[in-house]
């Protein structure tokens, strides 16, 4: 039985990916961090969460309490050995998603000194022949133009990158690819796009990209209805949504795969237009967005002014289009085809907002 190793496991794709695994026959090891709740407290709940309320069976799964920069994770060597006994998929999860300036250290340590101690940890304890995964984002592309290859890029300064988490995806790589070619470490960097809902049922369980994005409009439709709000947004523009369930998909025939490329490009093939995402809004909000690409700081009225501020984010995604190569990818995974279209956005908008109002009324009752 081969086993599954994962980091950051409590994570929405990790998670996911875990439901997923049970299902079949893996070994599956979680490596969680102990925050308010116990690791083991925490990864249940996000299972059950994922599971719409009902606890999933899970008699395959064990729980480690770790932390990602201390030496052996602070977990006993026994242990360690245990963890890492036999043919080994490892998949380091564990991201700082925080973006700004003031948070460069936390997102370098984690990003950087996070996975550099991953690596010593699976250098040292798993066995010849297990596979080591990185997952990187499609975004350490940075600001350059033209197509992002599956391929190494050299290590640039900040200038050449939109915020330090891109950057710091693109060290880590690079961190890897040292690795690879000194050590003979038997690495694989999977670059994923930005991941939304379930493409099928509509479920979304993340708050991320368009998802924080909305959660803020709707926010001010609440408390201002019926408003129109021009938003500096090129309305021709796209974004690159790759389901969560088209995510699952390829990382499980990932682990039935043997033999992969080093470096795949998890991502959409075709991009979804903002102006499709700002009219789904208006549609299901008391609010209308106009998207208007020349719209200057200065031009804006007070309410406009606090959606711009919220987008100091994904601002800095909304004016171009990104082109990702998948040639390795579509030479080595054969799936279904399970794009994100416009039916299935609108779903996946409106279930994350119901459930958004649902639980502010559970907080103010």
């Amino acid at each position: 039985m081969k086993t599954i190793v994962i980091n950051g496991a409590n994570g929405y794709v990790a998670a996911n990916f875990i439901k997923e695994l049970l299902l079949e026959d893996f070994r599956i090891i979680a490596l969680v961090r102990t925050g308010k709740l116990p690791s083991e407290e925490r990864m249940s709940n996000m299972l059950t969460d994922l599971n719409e309320g009902e606890e999933i069976k899970s008699d395959n799964l064990k729980v480690y309490d770790y932390s990602l920069v201390d030496g052996n994770f602070s977990i006993p060597e026994g242990q360690l050995r245990q963890i890492f006994q036999g043919d080994v998929d490892y998949f380091h999860f564990a991201a700082s998603l925080k973006y700004d300036f003031k948070a460069k250290d936390e997102i370098f340590q984690t990003n950087l000194d996070g996975v550099q101690n991953s690596m010593k940890v699976f250098s040292e304890f798993a066995s010849k022949g297990s596979r080591f995964f990185f997952i990187s984002t499609a975004y350490s592309c940075g600001t350059m133009d033209g197509r992002f290859e599956e391929k190494f890029y050299d290590n640039a300064d900040i200038s050449m990158f939109r915020n330090y988490y891109e950057q710091s995806k693109r060290f880590a790589e690079n961190l890897i690819r040292k690795q690879i070619e000194e050590e003979g470490l038997n690495g694989h960097i999977l670059r994923l796009s930005q991941v939304v809902g379930n493409n099928k049922t509509g479920v979304t369980k993340t708050d991320y990209g368009i998802f924080d994005f909305a959660r803020r409009i709707q926010s001010l439709a609440n408390r201002h209805p019926y408003r129109k709000l021009r938003v500096k947004v090129n309305p021709e523009t796209t974004q690159n949504l790759i389901p969560i369930d088209t995510v699952v998909t390829y990382l499980m025939q990932i682990v039935k795969t043997p033999d992969l490329p080093v470096i795949l490009n998890v991502v959409a093939k075709a991009g979804i237009r903002n102006s499709l995402i700002l009219s789904c809004l208006s549609e299901l909000l008391p609010i209308t967005l106009i998207p208007q690409p020349d719209l200057e700081v200065s031009e804006m009225d007070s309410y406009e002014r606090i959606v711009s501020i919220g987008m100091s984010f994904t601002n800095s995604y909304t004016n171009v289009d990104m082109n990702f190569d998948t040639t390795k990818l579509d030479e080595v995974m054969q799936v279904e085809e399970n794009e994100a279209s416009e039916a299935s956005i609108r779903a996946m908008l409106e279930y994350f907002l119901d459930k958004s109002s649902d639980k502010k009324a559970r907080i103010a009752s």
